[in-house]
Formats: structure tokens, sequence, C-alpha cells
């Protein structure tokens, strides 16, 4: 691929370039730096041959934010290394919060509540506050990141539960 040093610069304007990230990704963006349009054309269709083939081999996964937030949703409340790769763009209300609904609910012997959301997870009740309404289908159900990585889970209108998930 065609690539100068220095920074990008297309009509006069800088352009900006990507910090970190995939090196496919990089050479994409360097052809911005092409001396002239015939080679920058050459240089993007190369690129774009190279993401191509890189996404083909699974070398590289494109994922839109809508891929990205439906994954920080599914993995909202489980232990896993970082996802910093899906919050990027996304508000601290965003990250800290999971609004959903129930699919179904269950009491145990124990009196707490194990709740199962529509979109996937379960979440079970780990304090003794009792619920003035058992939850439903269809109710909403709104989980909070707590302190000390605990979370609360509200269901409808009634008072937070501190809760768990376990699936």
């Amino acid at each position: 691929m065609a690539a100068l040093a220095g920074p990008a610069v297309a009509h006069g304007q800088p352009q900006p370039q990507p910090q970190g990230g995939s090196a496919i990704v990089q050479q994409l963006a360097a052809c911005a730096n092409g001396a002239d349009d015939a080679a920058q054309l050459a240089c993007y269709r190369q690129a774009a041959r190279a993401v191509i083939e890189a996404q083909a081999a699974g070398e590289i996964v494109v994922v839109d934010r809508a891929d990205a937030r439906t994954m920080r949703r599914q993995a909202f409340g489980l232990a896993l290394p970082s996802l910093s790769l899906f919050e990027r763009g996304q508000s601290e209300a965003e990250l800290s919060t999971l609004v959903g609904q129930v699919r179904a609910a269950r009491q145990e012997l124990s009196g707490r509540w194990t709740v199962e959301l529509a979109d996937g997870g379960t979440w079970t009740q780990v304090d003794a506050v009792p619920l003035r309404r058992s939850p439903k289908a269809g109710m909403a159900v709104t989980i909070t990141r707590a302190a000390l990585g605990s979370y609360k889970m509200s269901v409808g209108d009634q008072v937070a539960v501190r809760a768990k998930r376990i699936e």
C-alpha cells in the first residue's frame, strides 16, 4: 500500500489518524496520504480487498454500534474480561443500567425471586426485601450497577432489590 510519513491531508485538511486498532484499518486510513487521487484510489481499492479478505478469513470482525450495544446488553452483569471495545461511544448511564422486560419469574422457597429477561439473562434476588407485587411476563425491569460490583433490580415501579446474574 502506498503510504507517506506524516499526518494525512486531504484537500488541505488534516485527517484524523486511528489510535491503535487493527493494522488493516490503519492501512486503510493511510490511503488518505496518497500523492494524488489516482494513488489514493489504488490504495483504497487494495485496502478494501485486504479488509474483505481478512473478514472472510476471520482475522478481523467488523461490529457496528447496534451489534456492540447488543453484546454489551447480553453481557451485563456477567464477570467477564474487559468489554471496552463494545463500550465505545456509550454514555455512563447506558453502561451502568439495563432496561428490559420480564419473560418469566418464579419465587424460590426462600421467598426470593428469580427473573428471566426477554432479551436474555437470568437474575436472582440476593436480599430478603419482599416485593409488593409478583413479577409477571411483560413487566418492565431496570437493573443498575450498585456499590462494590453489586446490582439492584427494580421490577415495575417497585423498590429495587439487590440481585445477581446467574445466567
